[in-house]
């Protein structure tokens, strides 16, 4: 029988892809020559959907119609996609249904697109002064990968500070001192403009106050462009050139890691030979590289999920004390890291 997986690999997209082809989903980017590509293949593969299993709600319970508000591009971004993955995967259960789905940029944040709405799930860095204000209902709000300032917000978070000092750790322990950082602007969103203002990124924190207690931080070293493959690839062109050169550099995301090690690849620098690589998300990718990548895994699809689960204790249970719920993380070692040589 003809899977999901099997048309994403067949049409080199991921399985996300395919299947917000498949639902048609009107907030997803995808060029026109994408779309065909992935019907073609599965009319080809004679792909039948099989029968979703729903959870019977409760009898008397009540349903909730939310909004999911998106401000990162997912089709490049596995991470906030496996996010969204989260939240759908426990909608029935909870009798929630995601009636409205923005966008960050694109989408008409005025109030009386989200008249009916019973209340909001926020996947990344947005200002939430200005969803406020759009928002009347903003106690029913949790953001998901964010803390906002104002403490009344239900969030859910990974501990990246933790898993920094962990990475930092383990690479002193193989031997290394001469570790640089490559790590992606922390950006809030306007829902009015796509404007952006900078925030201090908790992974680059870490690291320089790490650094800076084992006497070891040079500013030289650290370099901070775009999240992605692109930007991962300029930066660590610009970090070959420096003397002296790292052995470890820690990246802020696994995207961003990917253009980094193309980069060394066409220096002839070797990875861990000549420098090892030490990288933040766990993306499906990470574990097919050469050599295979050691990262964090961050339990993305988990924090989906208990975004959902706060929203209906809210909307059900009344709760008004504010939650916030830090997932832990995992470090993952795989043949991008070794000892100092």
């Amino acid at each position: 029988m003809t899977r999901i997986k099997d048309i994403a690999e067949s049409a080199n997209v991921s399985t996300a892809t395919v299947s917000r082809i498949l639902n048609n989903d009107p907030s997803l980017s995808v060029s026109g020559e994408t779309r065909k590509r992935v019907l073609e293949v599965v009319n080809e593969l004679n792909y039948k959907p099989g029968r979703r299993k729903r959870t019977k709600a409760v009898q008397g319970q009540e349903a909730f119609n939310i909004g999911l508000i998106l401000t990162n591009d997912e089709a490049i971004d596995p991470y906030f996609m496996s996010m969204r993955q989260g939240v759908e995967s426990v909608c029935d259960q909870y009798s929630v249904k995601i009636a409205s789905v923005f966008n960050i940029g694109k989408s008409d944040f005025s109030p009386g697109k989200m008249a009916g709405l019973d209340g909001l799930i926020v996947l990344g860095d947005v200002n939430s002064e200005e969803l406020k204000d759009v928002y009347v209902q903003n106690r029913s709000i949790v953001f998901v990968d964010f803390l906002p300032e104002e403490e009344n917000y239900d969030v859910v978070i990974s501990d990246f500070e933790t898993a920094t000092r962990k990475i930092l750790n383990y690479l002193f322990s193989a031997g290394h001192s001469q570790i640089a950082y490559i790590g992606g602007k922390g950006l809030i969103r306007s829902i009015h403009n796509g404007r952006v203002i900078e925030k201090e990124d908790i992974r680059l924190s870490t690291y320089e106050r790490v650094m800076k207690e084992e006497g070891l931080f040079q500013a030289d070293n650290v370099l901070v462009g775009e999240f992605g493959p692109m930007s991962g690839y300029t930066l660590m062109k610009q970090l070959i050139g420096m003397k002296p050169f790292p052995s470890a550099v820690v990246v802020a995301s696994d995207p961003m890691a990917i253009g980094a090690m193309k980069a060394l690849h066409e220096a002839g620098i070797k990875v861990p030979g000549d420098i090892s690589i030490f990288s933040f998300d766990d993306i499906d990718a990470s574990a097919f590289l050469n050599p295979t990548l050691s990262t964090v895994k961050i339990h993305t699809e988990e924090m989906g999920r208990t975004a959902v689960k706060l929203l209906v204790d809210r909307l059900k249970n009344g709760r008004e004390v504010p939650l916030k719920v830090i997932l832990p993380t995992e470090l993952v070692v795989r043949d991008s890291t070794g000892p100092k040589l």
